[in-house]
């Protein structure tokens, strides 16, 4: 069973279409930078090229290690019934005594970009200040392999990682779920299968600007049609590499596309956050409506002008700052660190 359309009004063929909301005057000038390296869209025949210039190289292992601060191993576990192994990145405070809290990480990259290690360094950031166990899951990518395999990998890691708590110094019952983009629509999707599948328990769910329904066609992702970063054709892209044919049709399931849930009551504490303009924010803030409409926990923040991962490509914009404060207020609040 699906959830009804989250495509609100005015954005059906013929309809009147809205200027975008201007970005941030800071953020627009590290845009400017970037803009030649990565253009707001892409066709699907362009994913070989888009990986190959990918503008943000992955941390190395002595960068991860930051001086001694943590030890940093890469572990196969096992995969979903009949598929490979998964790996994981599995990043602990040497100086930790006893369990501690997890941040279990799922990358971006639109389900067809990325590894493990992009988007590490800030969960790495709050794990110095507060204390934390990282492990970042390495997953399948589309088009090669299609919903399901990117996040039954996931989830095979996160029932690894919850089962093994104890080995890896982390305390089952504070296990934080978190994710950017296309990782925080993976996010998603593993709180809701945690929760239906009687899984890990959640201490609760950071989803980033999270990619989450297969439509695209609210008003932001008309709105950002050719302007910052992933708009409505790089969102096309990413979600037919996943749902192939399927994509945008009535049989969507809600672990590929979490907005298409019917039911998000019994989910863990969520944070949400994401730019006023970017494509994804129409769909994050029903999604952060519809959680509250369920009985849930939701912290939304919506960042005014700020387009889509301006903190990971502008850290050291206000607004960045600004972003990734609120992130680190919600977790120490939540965990009580």
């Amino acid at each position: 069973m699906t959830a009804e359309p989250t495509t609100s009004p005015g954005t059906t063929e013929g309809a009147r279409e809205f200027p975008p909301p201007p970005f941030d005057p800071e953020l627009a000038a590290a845009l400017e930078l970037i803009a030649g390296q990565l253009p707001p869209g892409f066709p699907p025949e362009a994913i070989p090229e888009v990986r190959a210039g990918m503008i943000l190289p992955p941390p190395s292992d002595d960068e991860l290690r930051r001086g001694g601060a943590f030890a940093i191993e890469e572990r196969a576990v096992p995969g979903p019934a009949g598929a490979p192994d998964v790996s994981l990145l599995i990043c602990r405070p040497t100086d930790a005594k006893g369990p501690l809290p997890a941040v279990y990480h799922t990358h971006g990259g639109g389900m067809i970009l990325g590894n493990n290690r992009m988007g590490v360094d800030e969960m790495l950031d709050l794990a110095e200040e507060l204390g934390l166990v990282v492990v970042s899951v390495e997953y399948r990518l589309a088009p090669e392999h299609p919903h399901p395999a990117p996040v039954e990998d996931c989830y095979a890691g996160l029932v690894w990682t919850a089962e093994n708590a104890k080995e890896l110094g982390i305390d089952p019952e504070r296990i934080v779920i978190a994710g950017g983009s296309a990782g925080g629509g993976l996010t998603a999707a593993l709180a809701l299968l945690a929760r239906d599948r009687g899984g890990p328990a959640l201490w609760g769910q950071m989803l980033l600007c999270p990619m989450l329904d297969d439509r695209n066609d609210s008003v932001s992702t008309r709105q950002m049609a050719g302007h910052g970063v992933w708009d409505r054709t790089a969102n096309e892209t990413g979600w037919g590499a996943l749902l192939g044919d399927a994509r945008g049709g009535p049989d969507v399931s809600p672990y590929a596309a979490p907005a298409r849930a019917a039911d998000l009551s019994g989910l863990p504490a969520a944070f949400i956050d994401v730019g006023s303009a970017e494509t994804f924010r129409d769909e994050d803030v029903a999604y952060a409506t519809r959680i509250w409409q369920a009985g849930g926990r939701a912290e939304l923040h919506v960042w005014p002008g700020g387009f889509h991962g301006f903190d990971g490509f502008a850290p050291q914009a206000l607004l960045s700052q600004e972003a990734r404060a609120a992130r680190a207020r919600w977790l120490r609040r939540l965990l009580g660190a």
